[in-house]
């Protein structure tokens, strides 16, 4: 399995809604907490942390401040522990229709309430001490079993999910996780649903959802009977086993999906490896020696290409680019320029890469012309869920336009043409941008937007008319930003 990086497990983020629909929140002020918010922002987020002294207890840690939720043996509640204490630990119980009951550790009484009338007193439980776990980490995602160390995706030919790869390379090991009816369907690639018996479905039906349980950091699933996904037999075929508790065959790690991409020369050939360490353009399909993972450096915001050889691209001597690199390193740094539908790579020798007439890569240029630009192709989302500053992007209620604060998510459908995106929403209506730069998804031609991966995790879109998408105070998305950075980027 690649090392040095590649792949990092998610640090699990979520909000925690009550009866009314409120998310618990942790206030700069006095560090009180309220249940307040409609929908799930910095201030509704929360981390899940073990108890140091390896009890069964847990910590809720606000992201926000950083603090530790508490409890007191009056029942008074605040987030103002820096340290976790005693009265910081809870029992989290799970209820058979998905939601929490929270129980302070140390006091037996459960935490629930309304509004600012939170509390920690409460004998039983009631509505009021239900909890309705939200993830707040996007939603796009690898599966790693914790017990066979080997990662979840889809095969087509057995109809079926299998955690049985050895790493998540190509477009079937996306998992998309959809929250519905306050429990989780797992989406694969091809827009379908997991199924309890392990059959996958069109639409998210009742055996196709599941109550989110964490355990040592790790997630599981459990069906509508009680029983928790797990793999199954030789091929790791992924369905709901026998067990009515987690165990190690039953707990998964988050991982980040990180852009698989293939590059597309000027010869019209695909770079690869499939000729031995040379990076070369010499390809007619892409294939899995055509693929290669890129990782953007969050403060240089140059890349690495990664291969399926198991080396990253790296600057040889006389400007050659081979793909043999075990370690990151400067000679393993591209800078991106983003140009159009296409896009130059310049290498740490201050030079742009270029296509030599056998068809190897170079970085020997030293102006961008014919043979320095590739188009750059992302095959990992076919489907797309974006969060911006403010939340999720989602269809406006009863409108043709989307918004862009939301705490649920639409899954947008794409398709590439000559560098560019079209993207497809509800109903299969495309994206297109109307006058002062609005964005209407109801389309019946679609529209070329293209993608610039800027930041780690985040990209800029740019619209026909040449401004890129943003969110912003309307809450409504917009395509009418200069530059793509803050409110014009998007964690995809």
């Amino acid at each position: 399995m690649p090392t040095n990086g590649l792949h990092q497990e998610l640090k699990v983020q979520f909000g925690l809604v009550n009866d009314t629909g409120r998310y618990l929140t942790a206030e700069n002020f006095g560090f009180k907490v309220n249940a307040s918010a409609p929908s799930l922002k910095r201030k509704q987020t929360w981390v899940l942390e073990p108890d140091p002294g390896q009890g069964c207890a847990v910590l809720f840690r606000s992201s926000h401040l950083g603090r530790y939720l508490s409890a007191e043996e009056d029942g008074r509640v605040a987030c103002e522990a820096e340290r976790p204490g005693r009265d910081c630990r809870f029992l989290v119980l799970p209820q058979p229709d998905g939601r929490w009951a929270l129980r302070s550790e140390p006091h037996g009484r459960f935490f629930g309430g309304t509004e600012d009338q939170l509390s920690c007193f409460a004998t039983a439980i009631s509505a009021a001490e239900l909890w309705t776990v939200h993830l707040a980490t996007h939603p796009q995602a690898h599966l790693l079993s914790v017990s066979r160390r080997r990662y979840v995706h889809l095969c087509a030919q057995e109809d079926e999910m299998a955690a049985d790869s050895d790493r998540p390379w190509g477009v079937d090991a996306l998992i998309t996780l959809i929250f519905r009816s306050r429990q989780y369907c797992l989406r694969s690639c091809d827009s379908r649903y997991l199924r309890s018996d392990g059959r996958l479905v069109r639409e998210p039906e009742p055996q196709a959802r599941y109550t989110l349980e964490f355990k040592a950091g790790k997630l599981a699933f459990k069906d509508t009977d009680g029983h928790y996904l797990a793999p199954v037999g030789p091929a790791g075929t992924l369905r709901a086993g026998r067990n009515t508790r987690p165990g190690k065959d039953e707990l998964f790690d988050l991982e980040e999906s990180h852009p698989q991409v293939v590059l597309v020369a000027a010869n019209h050939r695909y770079v690869s490896v499939r000729q031995g360490v040379n990076v070369s353009a010499n390809q007619d399909e892409e294939l899995l020696h055509e693929t290669f993972l890129m990782q953007i450096d969050q403060e240089t915001r140059k890349c690495t290409f990664y291969s399926s050889t198991g080396g990253y691209w790296t600057l040889v001597t006389h400007g050659g680019i081979h793909a043999t690199a075990t370690q990151v390193s400067a000679n393993t740094m591209f800078e991106v320029e983003w140009r159009g539908r296409r896009v130059a790579l310049k290498a740490s020798n201050g030079r742009y890469v270029c296509m030599k007439k056998n068809g190897q890569l170079a970085a020997v240029s030293d102006f961008v012309g014919e043979d320095e630009e590739f188009i750059l192709k992302l095959i990992n989302r076919p489907i797309l869920v974006l969060r911006g500053l403010d939340g999720f992007v989602c269809h406006r209620r009863g409108s043709n336009q989307l918004d862009t604060n939301r705490s649920v998510y639409d899954v947008f459908h794409l398709s590439f043409s000559d560098g560019a995106y079209q993207i497809r929403g509800r109903g299969g209506g495309f994206w297109y941008t109307g006058s002062h730069g609005s964005v209407y998804s109801d389309g019946e031609r679609p529209e070329d937007f293209v993608f610039e991966f800027r930041e780690r995790g985040r990209l800029a879109i740019r619209a026909p008319g040449g401004k890129y998408l943003r969110g912003g105070a309307s809450g409504l998305l917009r395509a009418d930003a200069d530059t793509p950075a803050g409110v014009a980027l998007w964690e995809y």
